[in-house]
């Protein structure tokens, strides 16, 4: 089974449009949202959940009231402000604690352990495209990586166990650890980009992470007809890099009609963005070895 992760180097840049025609456009595959901070694929792709684990991702720490003397110990440790003093006990504020130990290390009572607590889901859902795997991190939880890791794994063994020739995965913008751990393991990643400044200089950036962990990169523009000049800057950096451009996406506003409806842009007509897509898998597709 071939991993395709499509990424960008910042957000905006039409990535979750490109994964949804894609869902459409690929036979045999399984589907993993891994932008677990923002998940949107959803949306399009009209999931019915079969499954939801519950992800235990962090820590938290809790008080033994019956061993805690109250010293304050785990006051002065505490460099999140957790630690709080209500009615001469002390306790945990759960929002501002981030399971660092601090606390249970200072106390001389032993009275503070670490406890594990939810920190998002995992969704296995069926959808008209296939199998989606998708999650959901819960608010001010900073675990993303973890989870992205753990979606790509429940994703990859549904994939073995249905007969899957590709997962197609939506990673998250930039180069953080959601990306990393989107990349790790994958075959190939397709690079959306746009033709702005800000976009390009992201652009270099990914390629080098998506080199590093040796995934494969590819290159699509969006909205590629808005700056020719910029477009032009993007091609010429591709070719310098040894990019395969495998296609030019125009700015269409089919694709504001596709997402308002809740469908892929391949789905909603004929109209330019769409043909291009199908022109980007028809060059995409032989390069994955998939066909």
């Amino acid at each position: 089974m071939k991993e395709l992760v499509v990424i960008s180097g910042k957000g905006g840049t039409g990535k979750t449009t490109v994964v949804g025609a894609l869902a459409a456009l690929a036979e045999d595959k399984v589907i993993a949202d891994c932008d677990v901070d923002a998940a949107d694929l959803h949306l399009i792709l009209r999931p019915q959940v079969q499954k939801t684990i519950g992800y235990e991702g962090s820590e938290l720490a809790v008080i033994d009231q019956r061993l805690c003397t109250g010293c304050g110990e785990c006051v002065r440790a505490c460099r999140f402000d957790a630690v709080l003093e209500e009615g001469g006990r002390l306790r945990i504020d759960p929002l501002s604690c981030e399971g660092c130990g601090a606390c249970a290390h200072a106390c001389p009572m032993d009275a503070i352990s670490l406890k594990p607590r939810l920190s998002g889901w995992i969704h296995v859902s069926s959808t008209p495209y296939g199998t989606l795997v998708h999650g959901e991190l819960r608010p001010g939880e900073e675990i993303s990586g973890k989870l992205v890791t753990q979606v790509k794994w429940r994703a990859r063994e549904l994939g073995r166990l249905e007969g899957a020739r590709l997962l197609l995965v939506d990673g998250a913008p930039g180069i953080g650890c959601p990306v990393i751990a989107s990349l790790s393991g994958a075959h190939f990643a397709l690079v959306v980009t746009e033709p702005s400044r800000s976009a390009l200089h992201d652009l270099a950036r990914v390629v080098e992470v998506a080199r590093h962990f040796r995934a494969r990169p590819f290159l699509v523009i969006n909205k590629a007809d808005l700056s020719p000049g910029l477009t032009r800057e993007i091609e010429d950096y591709a070719r310098r890099a040894g990019l395969v451009l495998v296609g030019r996406i125009p700015y269409d506003e089919g694709v504001v009609r596709a997402q308002v409806a809740g469908c892929t842009v391949v789905e909603d007509g004929d109209g330019p963005a769409a043909r291009a897509l199908h022109k980007l898998w028809g060059k995409l597709a032989p390069e994955l070895e998939i066909r």
